[in-house]
């Protein structure tokens, strides 16, 4: 399991980024510079989000001081800034990539991950299965035993969080963070109808599992043989 530090002032954008990440691995959150630098100093994790804009001390001096004290973390800068000039600066600084706001959660999932992949050879799980339900990360197909389910884009995606999550009780706002982004403009009863639909094609598709309402709390994905 990777252990990813999450340091932005923002506490919702935080707190949403925690969620796309938990995929990955473990994240711990801070919200100021100081508090921020205490924690990555540590060594202990496996790379760090790094806001720029911070209380107490910017990411850059962070970057800085984590360079200077040899600690060689790999850092993804994220910030509002987009001239060369910033990037520039922080690549010259120790960091390892650059995310300008606003950004899509793919992207920032991607960009984690790949870094994973150069620095500690993360290798990801392309085939999810419960029971007889299989899904195919890589090649977006998912088939109960023989038979196979179309799915469009969104729906593929809500399948595929429900499963890495299977049992565990994911309420309305973590559906819609995860697939469709902190920032999206998208009205939230959006996930109540990819929900539905998402029911109807498992069902035709011969699936005997369920995906479970909880009123008033969220979704439960329970599979079955």
């Amino acid at each position: 399991m990777f252990h990813i530090l999450v340091i932005e002032d923002d506490e919702q954008l935080a707190k949403a980024t925690g969620e796309f990440l938990k995929e990955i691995g473990t994240v711990t959150i801070c919200n100021n510079g100081l508090e921020g630098l205490n924690e990555a100093l540590s060594d202990n994790y496996d790379v760090i989000l790094l806001d720029i804009m911070l209380p107490g001390i910017d990411g850059l001096g962070i970057l800085a001081q984590l360079r200077k004290k040899e600690v060689m973390t790999p850092v993804l800068l994220l910030t509002a800034k987009d001239q060369l000039q910033d990037k520039i600066v922080g690549y010259q600084t120790g960091a390892d990539d650059y995310l300008t706001k606003p950004f899509f959660r793919e992207e920032l999932v991607l960009r984690i991950k790949a870094i994973l992949k150069r620095t500690k050879g993360l290798k990801e799980e392309k085939v999810i299965q419960i029971g007889g339900l299989k899904l195919n990360l890589s090649t977006h197909e998912v088939h109960y035993f023989a038979e196979e389910i179309s799915l469009n884009g969104k729906e593929f995606d809500l399948l595929a969080y429900l499963m890495k999550n299977p049992g565990q009780i994911l309420t309305k706002d973590q559906i819609f963070d995860q697939i469709w982004g902190f920032r999206s403009e998208t009205a939230l009863s959006v996930v109540e109808v990819y929900m539905s639909n998402l029911r109807k094609k498992l069902r035709q598709g011969g699936f005997k599992g369920e995906i479970k309402t909880l009123r008033n709390v969220g979704y439960q994905f329970q599979g079955v043989d």
